[in-house]
């Protein structure tokens, strides 16, 4: 459980660090884009071992919910999830807080939110049924990541994940933007259980907790 705590904090920590701090660094939205895909990669690829790698509360959910993550894990992963995104951001003075565009209502950020977290959680779910390979794991959800916010970035910051909003809306006085982004996030995460079960349900169930 302390490998598995730790894997979570530092995955997270370094997915934020790195990720909001290339737009510390005034990267143009599609290197940050990519950033962000890449260190996503890079954390399942150094810390899947201890952990999974989930680096987001709302992949830990939706694990618990398909049956692939212990529920006494929950909660702890979450926190550590948390406290590094939390710790990260101190290092990149809270930068890339994620904020909807003024130009869109509440109502369309939220579905945004959903939809986004919804693909990449499918995506997930996904191709860890399909392949044990950890690389491949590494590659294939990066690279949706990388998508993903590209495509809605500009529009809502492309959280899909509570604990990446967590840590620079925390420090920069965006507290009453949480309980939005974690609605969202975790709602879509929810869903895409529901998908995957209509669209390529278990026939034998695999346990994810660990990608090896």
């Amino acid at each position: 459980m302390r490998k598995a705590v730790l894997g979570e904090f530092l995955g997270t920590a370094l997915m934020v660090g790195i990720g909001c701090g290339s737009v510390a660094m005034g990267a143009s939205h599609p290197v940050i884009s990519l950033t962000f895909g890449a260190v996503v990669t890079l954390a399942i690829l150094l810390f899947g071992p201890f952990s999974g790698a989930h680096i987001n509360p709302a992949v830990s959910i939706a694990f618990w919910r398909d049956g692939a993550l212990e529920q006494g894990r929950v909660l702890p992963y979450i926190g550590a999830q948390c406290l590094g995104a939390v710790c990260a951001s101190l290092l990149v003075q809270g930068a890339a807080p994620t904020v909807v565009d003024s130009q869109l209502s509440l109502l369309e950020g939220f579905a945004i939110e959903v939809c986004i977290t919804a693909a990449l959680m499918v995506s997930i779910l996904f191709v860890v049924q399909r392949t044990s390979s950890r690389t491949a794991v590494a590659l294939w959800i990066g690279a949706t990541v990388g998508v993903l916010a590209f495509l809605a970035g500009p529009l809502t910051g492309a959280s899909m994940n509570p604990a990446r909003t967590f840590g620079p809306n925390l420090l920069n006085g965006l507290w009453y933007t949480l309980p939005f982004y974690f609605t969202a996030t975790c709602l879509g995460a929810w869903l895409a259980c529901d998908i995957k079960q209509r669209l390529f349900p278990d026939t034998k169930r695999v346990k994810t907790e660990r990608l090896s």
